[in-house]
């Protein structure tokens, strides 16, 4: 049996990220962890795991709780060992020897590939790149698991296989998981905690009850708002009316009290002031509009590894405005390199089957929003490259969620999910009428990402898509293909696909 217990806890940077958490995980509660980007779940997580401090309170750990922690980021003393020897450090020293057993176990129970476990991980791709992380955690058997955004860079296959085995092979101990994957989040918890500076809130229900449970709270609480502002007006009239009253009546006793009323007013105003709005900073896109018809169009082409494989062909392929295609296959099969052929192709380099109409003004964004110079600050990056005015740039950033501390930091300081804010932002800067769009939601909030969906279907956006997220998948697509058999072919929807993944067919 073992147990966290948070009491009283509390973190402040240079704002309020949460405060008076009181929470107990035990054995066989799975709790996911909901917050805005740069709200606090990984300064949570971390504080847990014992690497980082609170700023209030205290972590009760069961005596001799062992805790598994799965960071975002790759460690930089593995970056570059294989795949093996990755799982094999994380053994004492002592052990390696004698037990090495366990790394053949744990990398069996992954279905890892006998051709990948010696290959380095920065030959790998993402996806399994979480996986050696996992792998790397599981194989020191930890009484309790912190999984921080667990699903990113995942395909289908592999995000399936990991709620499997969360279910199966780690159902009965402790766990905390930060992630922005809603159906994932589903499958995997049955205890959802929402971060907030001022309240946070703690259901024992998946993250899809849990949310409708916390819309009832926030509509309970925004009428005792409504109330209470009432309140406020009511007692600073009654002691203005007492103030003239003691005044012409030379009644200090009346003053005195006219004087209370008025703070107690400006005590139940300030309360309700302070209350949190989950608001992590607007994401909007727009669409600058284009009189052709078809936009892309895709003949007879290969589609090729870097170092020259063939992947897949495309026979034909015609976007027209307003499409919203998604592409989905494993990984490896070819989506990133085939966007990579596309924005080339729009960017007015020549390439052979793909014919672009002159009307179009692309907007790229890649999985790792390697546009970005990590060296500069988002001001001076928006600045400096949309000659948008440092008053209007920093109104910009603010609404994108950052405040303004943050956004004279280099870019590298900033967390995963601010870079993507600040790569969206620039995106829609650039005014464009066709967006390309390789993962986007990875490291985005759920806030973020629904944001986004909305801002495509609103504004009726032409878009090309990669996503391996179910949800934002199924509400945003309008047109499906789908990489088989070294084709890439348009389906009517992405079920089957869904299914097979599910089914390890993919």
């Amino acid at each position: 049996m073992g147990s966290i217990s948070l009491q009283n806890a509390g973190i402040t940077a240079t704002d309020t990220l949460f405060s008076n958490l009181n929470l107990v995980v035990a054995d066989g509660d799975r709790v996911g962890l909901i917050a805005g980007n740069g709200r606090g779940k990984s300064s949570l997580l971390r504080a847990i795991a014992g690497l980082s401090e609170l700023t209030q309170g205290e972590i009760v750990r069961s005596r001799g709780l062992r805790i598994g922690y799965i960071e975002q980021d790759l460690p930089q003393q593995v970056r570059d060992m294989t795949f093996y020897d990755t799982v094999l450090e994380a053994l004492p020293s002592a052990d390696r020897d004698f037990e090495s057993w366990r790394v053949d176990v744990v990398l069996d129970e992954f279905e890892t590939p006998a051709g990948m476990r010696n290959r380095k991980l920065t030959e790998l791709s993402g996806g399994w790149q979480r996986i050696a992380l996992i792998a790397r955690c599981w194989v020191l058997q930890p009484d309790a698991l912190l999984l921080d955004e667990p699903t990113n860079h995942l395909d289908l296959g592999k995000l399936y296989q990991l709620e499997n085995w969360i279910s199966q092979s780690a159902h009965n101990i402790p766990m905390v998981v930060a992630s922005h994957d809603r159906q994932f989040l589903d499958a995997t918890t049955n205890r959802t905690l929402f971060l907030r500076p001022d309240q946070c809130h703690y259901f024992s229900l998946p993250y899809s009850l849990a949310r409708v449970a916390l819309a009832e709270t926030d509509e309970a609480a925004a009428a005792k708002r409504e109330r209470d502002l009432k309140e406020v007006t009511r007692l600073r009239k009654q002691a203005a009316k007492l103030t003239n009253v003691g005044i012409n009546s030379g009644s200090d006793l009346l003053v005195v009290k006219s004087k209370y009323l008025r703070e107690r007013a400006a005590k139940i105003e300030s309360a309700v002031l302070a209350v949190y709005k989950e608001r992590s900073g607007d994401i909007q896109l727009g669409n600058s509009g284009a009189q052709a018809k078809v936009m892309l169009a895709v003949e007879n082409v290969t589609v090729q590894a870097p170092a020259g494989e063939k992947l897949f062909t495309v026979d034909k392929l015609h976007l027209f405005q307003g499409d919203r295609v998604v592409i989905l296959g494993r990984n490896g099969a070819g989506k990133s390199q085939f966007m990579g052929l596309l924005h080339r192709a729009m960017r007015g380099e020549e390439q052979s089957g793909v014919r672009v109409s002159p009307q179009l003004t692309v907007g790229y964004v890649d999985q790792a929003m390697s546009f970005l110079p990590e060296r500069v600050s988002p001001l001076s990056y928006i600045t400096d490259r949309y000659n948008a005015g440092d008053q209007r740039s920093k109104s910009l950033l603010a609404a994108a969620g950052f405040p303004v501390e943050k956004q004279e930091r280099p870019i590298a300081e900033l967390s995963f999910g601010q870079r993507a804010r600040l790569g969206l932002l620039a995106i829609r800067l650039s005014e464009p009428n066709f967006y390309l769009l390789d993962e986007p939601t990875n490291h985005v909030d759920i806030a973020g990402q629904e944001r986004l969906e909305d801002e495509i279907l609103t504004h009726g956006a032409s878009c090309i898509l990669i996503s391996h997220d179910r949800s934002f998948v199924r509400g945003l697509g309008s047109r499906f293909f789908v990489i088989e058999g070294k084709k890439l072919r348009e389906v009517d929807n992405p079920e089957l696909f869904f299914a097979r993944a599910a089914r390890g067919e993919t």
